[in-house]
């Protein structure tokens, strides 16, 4: 259970006991101890306060610190090397030491899996970013882990490939970072999950073993496929030092569109229609309510429709198409705007077609900016869930009555309720903003969003992972014999508890 700071301040503190596990103790860092890791890999730069470092504090606070400034682990040393070899040596050093370390990448989660409880090493992976390889015909890339997305993206694009995932924090995050915790994003409607398109990985185990499975090959058909054991472990089973990753062919014509919706029983529907006009060209269909919409459009993206046009909208829907033949795409999504403003279902009241990439651009920007104003506007309660996808609007409404009732809203403290998220695979990011994090505004919300999500069988995480705040939730998604099972693997793998502590099961 994580204990808050005096007052509630916008920071979990890091005490996590570990007393549910039966790991040893790990111990704490030393003076003696950098001291040996510095003389086992001297051309690793360390970053530490302790001598002969001697940093300020406040220096490793970008790294003991989780995008969300919601946890805060009191790390003393930050290691980054630059080579597996590297990595395998560190890790077999902090094994026989019994030393807790937390792998880190692009440190944009949002659970807190990537910052200590405690204060475990953080093993920065930030340098290890070169791209190995990349054959243009079966498309297949090998690359570090460190390396950043969007650095991927761009060089992928120049040789008429795409990355299959694509996030709002791609010009941060890694690849690494994004294989650990099986990210999903916004193309995931299109070109599936990290278990299908990532084919091989190169991980460091806890004991400083290299486990190379670096296949470039799509068909393997010898045995367990250990890989897929790594592919949203959060980095509690071993460190992933390389991935190779299936890039498919980058769509010769992108076409966006935005519609919006009179209300929330018409987005079904309308799905269908979409999805049976634009059939194999459809890349994204996202969902954001009237409250998500009107928030973006306030921090400073421009709505596309006159403010008139969307008087009797509750929502809006974003839908993306990537196909080979512009002028055939651009006529279908033209056509089925046609049809939809001219149908008498009233499935939307209006929408608007980009007519170039910088309103491609645009249109987008009102979704990936959501995360962002989210932040602006107060303090954020984000909920990746995964419910059927004709719950979503049940479910923000059930929050806001819930919030309603205890007091907390809009009055008392939360300011907003909203929801988004990508419809095409039922992923619902539920966002509560309130003035400040409170211990009341928590226990509204936990475990009752929780207990939706298990009324309809669906997950408490969708695409963030469990990291370390929904570790005492995982029975809401996950039964008793999966959490059983779950441990048995974490012990296989590393029975001295040094990988990531207190992360994903207690």
């Amino acid at each position: 259970m994580l204990r808050l700071r005096p007052l509630y301040r916008a920071v979990y503190t890091a005490r996590r006991s570990y007393a549910s596990t039966s790991f040893p103790p790990l111990r704490s860092l030393t003076q003696q101890d950098v001291q040996s890791l510095s003389a086992i890999v001297p051309n690793t730069p360390i970053l530490s306060t302790l001598p002969p470092f001697s940093l300020p504090k406040d220096e490793l606070d970008v790294y003991n610190t989780d995008w969300m400034k919601k946890y805060q682990g009191s790390s003393s040393t930050v290691i980054k090397p630059r080579s597996t070899a590297e990595v395998s040596q560190i890790v077999r050093w902090c094994w026989e030491n019994r030393v807790g370390i937390v792998p880190q990448g692009g440190n944009t989660g949002l659970v807190g899996g990537s910052v200590p409880l405690k204060d475990e090493l953080i093993l920065n992976l930030s340098n290890m970013n070169s791209i190995h390889s990349f054959d243009p015909v079966s498309g297949i890339l090998v690359a570090d882990a460190g390396c950043v997305l969007e650095v991927l993206s761009d060089y992928l694009l120049m040789h008429g490939h795409i990355m299959p995932l694509d996030l709002g924090a791609k010009g941060s995050c890694q690849i690494g970072g994004n294989v650990s915790t099986n990210a999903g994003g916004l193309r995931l409607l299109r070109y599936g999950s990290l278990h299908g398109s990532v084919l091989g990985l190169e991980v460091v185990l806890p004991d400083g073993t290299i486990l190379n499975q670096l296949s470039t090959v799509r068909k393997d058909n010898t045995g367990y496929d250990l890989k897929q054991l790594f592919i949203g472990a959060e980095g509690t089973l071993g460190i992933v030092t390389a991935v190779s990753i299936l890039a498919p062919p980058a769509p010769s014509a992108s076409n966006n569109l935005l519609l919006a919706v009179p209300d929330f029983s018409k987005v079904i529907p309308l799905f269908r229609k979409v999805r049976e006009h634009t059939s194999e060209i459809l890349s994204a269909f996202e969902f954001i309510d009237r409250t998500a919409y009107d928030l973006v459009c306030k921090h400073g993206q421009t709505s596309p429709i006159d403010e008139g046009e969307t008087k009797g909208a509750s929502c809006f829907v974003l839908v993306e198409t990537s196909g080979g033949r512009k002028e055939h795409d651009e006529e279908k999504l033209s056509d089925l705007l046609e049809s939809l403003l001219s149908s008498s279902d009233g499935l939307i009241t209006t929408g608007v077609l980009a007519q170039s990439p910088a309103q491609f651009t645009s249109l987008w920007a009102l979704r990936e900016g959501i995360t962002e104003a989210v932040s602006k506007e107060g303090k954020a309660y984000k909920y990746d869930i995964s419910v059927p996808t004709v719950a979503f609007e049940d479910v923000v409404d059930e929050t806001r009555e819930q919030l309603r009732a205890k007091g907390l809203y809009p009055s008392g403290g939360v300011t907003k309720v909203m929801g988004y998220g990508h419809m095409g695979d039922g992923n619902l990011h539920l966002n509560v903003v309130a003035e400040r994090y409170t211990p009341e505004i928590t226990a509204a919300l936990e475990p009752f969003i929780y207990e939706i999500v298990a009324r309809y069988r669906g997950s408490i995480s969708a695409e963030h992972g469990i990291g370390a705040h929904k570790v005492h939730a995982l029975h809401y998604s996950k039964g008793e014999a999966s959490r059983a099972w779950m441990k048995k693997i974490k012990v296989l793998f590393d029975e001295r508890g040094i990988m990531n502590p207190g992360k994903v099961i207690e």
